[in-house]
């Protein structure tokens, strides 16, 4: 069946009809037509066009549909051009070639895609929110399970300055808070009915939209016809935010990759989540970390290459716009299954303090809060910072560490020091200092996982 065809004299070629069809990709949108076809058949009946018998044989066939579809894989093995035609063909078998050959009054396939696509869009975005959730909930049983374990913290992968563990994994927890942020925008462009807008310029029926858009769960209808049948922002919108949710994956992965190395020794990831070697017995490898960390580039190469099908187009809408789906529909394919992964990962580590505490002992690590100390003690800061800079070059050429150093001898290089300063100087007792709110500090980081529990708590009970 065909949606279109009198005007022309000859049917499309074979070849053609091969390369422009898209039911393989496009049926996931299946449910989503049935629920936007249903509703447009109670709109037509509003207008007169249909009869409530007529609504009722539509609606009753479309759900028989879905039940159908539902129940049978195979139901998709279908010659149709796209999800449009296979639905209204399998109506037409169902109910009637007349009521579905109405049910096309008024509606044009452009504005049926665009609707489909927000309905479907939405649904993958709550599942994606529900996904992030699990992962933030995993990173914070990880944080309170050793609220006290202190990590060497990094600038430029060399040890800087000593954080908690916890503190560590609140950060990635912001990274996500921002990630459902980012969600939640697109949800809200998502989230207006584009029905109505006709081909491009409006439909010829006295359709009430907003009727329309509340009996389809919309918060808004769209507001110019051409822009409705041409819009692709809200999947540039989800690819953006899907890239930037990798990303901070990507990060985590990296991170995780490097600590459960044997140069680290600061993790060991469960087994559920590790492989080994078909040549060498002895091998764990993070394939999971790794897997997330290469398809970070999969689906930011699925943003570039949807910005640059819409960069060009003409207004309104143009088949290049076909391109949309494939690259989305991955998209939220990996990123749930990224973060369900990585939630997975994050529940059964184990974290190895002792590692952490030695490696964050080193380094002179404590250097800053050196520094900070003289500072505090009326000494300007950039002269404590070339004090305290002396003081390591010192102790890396005489093989002393920082805990070995008597308070003679940090006198030899600023009569500023006191007793207090030694403790500055052995296991990382510089982080009881940073207790200002988002700091390292033990009574600031308990405060931010008190708080960061307590917004999960009510955010997942408020999905999109």
């Amino acid at each position: 069946m065909k949606l279109w065809g009198g005007r022309f004299e000859k049917g499309p070629a074979e070849q053609f009809e091969r390369f422009s069809r898209s039911l393989h990709f496009d049926g996931r949108l299946f449910f989503a037509d049935i629920e936007g076809s249903r509703a447009w058949a109670r709109a037509l009946e509003r207008v007169g066009i249909f009869t409530g018998d007529e609504t009722g044989r539509v609606s009753a066939a479309l759900e028989s549909l879905a039940e159908e579809a539902r129940r049978e894989p195979a139901f998709f093995d279908a010659a149709d051009e796209d999800v449009h035609t296979l639905v209204i063909r399998q109506l037409a078998e169902r109910a009637g070639t007349g009521v579905a050959d109405k049910l096309h009054t008024g509606r044009s396939r452009n504005e049926q895609v665009s609707l489909d696509m927000r309905i479907w869009l939405k649904g993958e975005i709550r599942a994606i929110d529900e996904a992030a959730v699990r992962l933030m909930g995993a990173l914070l049983q990880q944080a309170e399970r050793a609220p006290e374990v202190v990590l060497p913290g990094y600038t430029h992968l060399r040890r800087a300055q000593p954080v908690l563990w916890a503190h560590y994994l609140l950060a990635y927890f912001e990274m996500l808070t921002r990630d459902r942020a980012r969600f939640a925008r697109c949800y809200e462009a998502a989230d207006q009915m584009p029905l109505g807008s006709g081909a491009l310029a409006g439909s010829g029926l006295p359709i009430d939209r907003e009727a329309l858009a509340r009996d389809l769960g919309f918060a808004a209808i769209t507001r110019n016809s051409l822009d409705a049948a041409s819009d692709r922002d809200f999947l540039l919108e989800f690819l953006f935010a899907a890239s930037c949710a990798f990303l901070h994956l990507s990060r985590l992965a990296e991170d995780w990759i490097l600590y459960s190395s044997e140069e680290f020794g600061f993790l060991e990831l469960g087994d559920e989540v590790t492989s080994g070697s078909s040549l060498m017995p002895q091998k764990k490898n993070p394939d999971s970390l790794e897997l997330i960390r290469g398809k970070t580039g999969r689906v930011l190469g699925h943003l570039v290459g949807l910005a640059t099908v819409m960069k060009g187009l003409p207004l309104s809408y143009n088949r290049d716009m076909q391109e949309d789906k494939e690259p989305v529909f991955d998209a939220a394919d990996q990123l749930r299954g990224a973060l369900d992964m990585a939630a997975l990962v994050a529940a059964t580590a184990t974290p190895r303090p002792e590692a952490m505490k030695q490696a964050a002992a080193g380094g002179w690590s404590c250097a800053t809060d050196l520094a900070e100390y003289l500072a505090l003690h009326g000494v300007s800061f950039r002269q404590a910072h070339e004090t305290v800079g002396r003081i390591v070059r010192a102790g890396l050429a005489e093989g002393r560490a920082p805990e070995e150093w008597t308070l003679e001898q940090l006198r030899a290089f600023s009569p500023a020091f006191e007793t207090d300063a030694l403790p500055l100087m052995r296991d990382a007792q510089g982080i009881r200092r940073r207790e200002l709110p988002g700091g390292t500090g033990p009574n600031a980081v308990a405060a931010a996982l008190h708080e960061a529990r307590e917004r999960l708590g009510k955010v997942s009970g408020a999905r999109c």
